[in-house]
Parts: C-alpha cells; structure tokens; sequence
C-alpha cells in the first residue's frame, strides 16, 4: 500500500481542514516514515527476496515499533495529543490525526501477506494478502486514492498558480513513483530500499507548500 495511504491523507482534509496536507501526510505514512530508519539502525528487518507476494519483493521479517498495531495506536495518540497541545488544536483534528496514524495497519493489514504484528514481542502476525492479486491491489489503491483526491478538491481551492500546478504535479509524481515501484525492477537490497524510502519526507513537503497555496471553501 502506497497512494492508498496518501489518499487517506487527502480525505482527511475535510474531517479537518484547518490541518495542514503535510501534517496528514505524515500522519498517515508515520509508519513508513519511521520504519527506514530502524531498519538503518538494526532495530527493524526486511529481506529483498523475488515471489515474496506477486506485488512486492520485500519480506517484512520484523517491524514492531513502526508496523504493530499496539506501536501505531501509542504513536498515534502521542501524536494527536501533541498536536492538540502545540497547535491548541480542536479535538476533532487531533482525533483525525490520531486515526489516520492508525489507519496505516489497517491498509497494510488488507494488503500485506500475514506479517503484520498486533504487539511488540507476540508471535501475531496478520494480512489478508491483496499483494497477491496484483488487479485487485490497483483497484483497490486506486479507489483509496482517487476518493481522496475528489474529497481534498471539494474542501479546497486553488489561491494561486502553485495551488493548481503544484498539487497536480504532485498527484502526478506519487502515481509515477507507485507505478515504477510496482512494475519496474526489484530492489538490489534492503538498504537500498531504507535509503530510498527516507525520500518520502520530501512528499511530506511537497504536501505543505502546496497546501499553503490552497484555502477551504466557504
């Protein structure tokens, strides 16, 4: 799962539109944020290894700090709580930001083979394994994706050039990268794909200077 987790994070702009797209994002993809860089440090693992599901190569051999489903709701209550705090946020928002943290398991737990962890140290793991039906994964991610979009452009509209420019480039950008992961060439190793990943926080980015070129309607 990819843009189906950047589509949650467009639709949730219209459960709270006065937080920012980048903030969504990260909310949204915290997991994946998070989860290169333990792998990096040794605390997380993953193998490339080719069959692995029909949709991806990666063989998820341990992630309970970033992809158990006791690590994200902790991490997403700590993230809502804190946004509430620094931002003196509504509660609305917070609890939307807090949701979306936790809405990573649920995507990956419809996608992934039975390799997602419930708690840190349990034998646990789930998946019902989408990633096999490589038609199945499309449309399914392309559905998330696509109700996103339509529910971000009826909350927002475009102040300026880079309000209208700049967000399609990037819905553009996110569909190319989803698409070269998913048909183009496996990944030589598993540090590869950590360092790659961390490139994700420049979407993040792209998310907040575009939403600072968009307003609510009304």
């Amino acid at each position: 799962m990819f843009i189906g987790h950047f589509g949650l994070g467009f639709g949730a702009k219209r459960a709270a539109p006065a937080v920012s797209l980048g903030t969504l994002f990260v909310a949204c993809q915290f997991a994946d944020l998070l989860w290169p860089t333990l792998v990096l440090l040794g605390y997380e693992r993953v193998e490339v290894v080719t069959g692995a599901t029909v949709m991806t190569p990666l063989n998820f051999i341990s992630y309970p700090y970033s992809h158990s489903l006791l690590a994200l709701c902790a991490w997403g209550a700590l993230f809502g709580i804190g946004y509430l705090v620094i931002r003196r946020a509504r509660i609305p928002a917070a609890v939307t930001i807090a949701a979306l943290v936790v809405s990573h398991w649920v995507l990956d737990y419809v996608t992934h083979r039975p390799d997602m962890p419930l708690t840190l140290n349990g034998p646990a793991r789930l998946g019902l394994g989408l990633w096999n039906s490589p038609v199945g994964t499309l449309v399914a991610e392309g559905a998330v994706f696509g109700i996103g979009l339509v529910l971000y452009l009826r909350e927002t509209t475009a102040r300026d050039r880079i309000g209208v420019y700049g967000f399609w480039s990037l819905v553009a950008f996110l569909v190319v990268v989803y698409l070269a992961s998913t048909f183009g060439p496996p990944p030589p190793t598993a540090a590869a794909v950590a360092w790659s990943a961390q490139a994700m926080w420049l979407i993040v980015l792209w998310g907040y200077w575009v939403d600072k070129h968009r307003v609510a309607k009304g």
